[in-house]
């Protein structure tokens, strides 16, 4: 084997058959997750989702559900999914150990996006539940392991830290909204406590988290940065929306 530095994230193993497979397979996924984006967005056959299942999770379903601007930051996330499926395609990141150790986490997590909104369009709230939760402890698994194999290149913090980290953020987000939504479509009665303190103790929770993250991971702020987004458009969706706190 050779190696291009001490560092075993940046260490270059000889590529074998099995890293071309991944590089394959990470491509596929990323295309499958972005048809999926298209036909959830309502341009090619499918029903926008803020209009699937009965508005469920249009922002006014619950007090938890983010105003219709959040949704911007998945052009961005799509974006450097797209951009880190290209870049993980390259020759010289074949049989880098970061990319082996991370790989077909990512697939899961484009994969897992994929079948959420299938789940949606089919009006599966409950099965969406269940899905965007595998996808965010996919993706907390990934973040640990980009933590466990730093990078120590521009092109890892922005391709791989940067866009994990502003998926796992944004994403964070989106689980509770979406479990609010399942809830409040199954008739929960919050155990006596009105949705007004659940929505501020799971607002609290998700800051928490997210500060915690950030301080864990050396300072790097894009969970933070998302989850901050999706939690000021929570709160402009109650401002100025049908259900506001």
């Amino acid at each position: 084997m050779s190696t291009l530095t001490g560092d075993p994230a940046r260490t270059a193993i000889r590529p074998v058959a099995a890293d071309r497979v991944r590089q394959i397979v990470v491509i596929a996924s990323a295309v499958a997750a972005l048809a999926g984006a298209v036909v959830g967005s309502g341009l090619v056959g499918g029903t926008p989702i803020p209009e699937v299942a009965g508005g469920a999770l249009s922002a006014d379903a619950t007090l938890l559900a983010p105003a219709g601007p959040a949704f911007a930051i998945w052009s961005v996330i799509y974006a450097g999914l797209v951009l880190y499926a290209i870049w993980q395609a390259l020759p010289s990141q074949a049989g880098r150990e970061r990319q082996r150790r991370v790989g077909y986490w990512m697939v899961a997590s484009l994969l897992l996006n994929a079948a959420w909104i299938l789940s949606v369009q089919a009006g599966l709230l409950a099965l969406s539940v269940a899905v965007i939760a595998a996808l965010l402890v996919v993706l907390i698994v990934t973040f640990a392991r980009l933590r466990v194999y730093p990078g120590g290149t521009m092109a890892d913090a922005i391709l791989f830290d940067g866009t994990t980290g502003l998926y796992l953020g944004w994403v964070m987000v989106a689980t509770v909204a979406n479990i609010a939504a399942g809830l409040t479509q199954a008739g929960f009665d919050g155990f006596g406590w009105s949705p007004h303190a659940w929505g501020l103790v799971v607002v609290a929770v998700v800051a928490v988290v997210c500060c915690a993250l950030a301080v864990w991971d050396r300072g790097r702020f894009a969970p933070a940065v998302a989850s901050a987004w999706g939690l000021a458009w929570i709160g402009v969706s109650r401002l100025n929306g049908a259900l506001p706190s």
